[in-house]
């Protein structure tokens, strides 16, 4: 199993990835405009470049979802988070968000569309091998709770 679709456990995907939309909205409001500028850690994304990694993502994978259900033995292009973030200085937390919000509710139409049969599809990931196309919805949702787990434990703590 993949290292995302591991941090599920046993959630189902289909909860995880409608909820994610809002959880982030509540977050970011929690943690603030001036913490949502600054480093998770040294070295780190800020709480604004996860916002706008996962925006990002969404769109990708978007990419690679409809790719893989057109296409026979498809094989799905994976891309270099860091390259992406080199423009990340364009974008704000709130457009991160909305965007997130839009087409995390376009690919969910999509995905609640799929037949059994297209979701045990088989796709071929490069740097992960062969899998199912229901495997790279979980990924996705592994990619949230991750994510969603390191803007929670910033939300938790007190600013200082």
């Amino acid at each position: 199993m993949n290292p995302y679709a591991s941090q599920l456990g046993d959630q189902d995907p289909l909860r995880v990835l409608p909820a994610t939309p809002s959880r982030l909205q509540e977050l970011a409001a929690k943690i603030g405009p001036e913490r949502i500028m600054q480093p998770l850690a040294p070295g780190k994304w800020s709480p604004r470049q996860v916002l706008i990694h996962l925006a990002d993502c969404e769109l990708g994978f978007g990419f690679r979802y409809r790719q893989a259900l057109g296409e026979t033995d498809h094989v799905a292009q994976p891309f270099d988070q860091d390259l992406w973030a080199k423009s990340y200085s364009v974008y704000s937390a709130e457009q991160a968000l909305q965007t997130f919000a839009a087409l995390r509710a376009w690919n969910l139409t999509l995905i609640r569309s799929l037949t059994p049969e297209q979701l045990e599809k088989p796709v071929f990931h490069p740097e992960r091998g062969k899998m199912f196309f229901r495997v790279l919805i979980e990924t996705v949702a592994g990619h949230d709770i991750n994510h969603l787990r390191q803007l929670e434990a910033l939300a938790s703590k007190p600013a200082a």
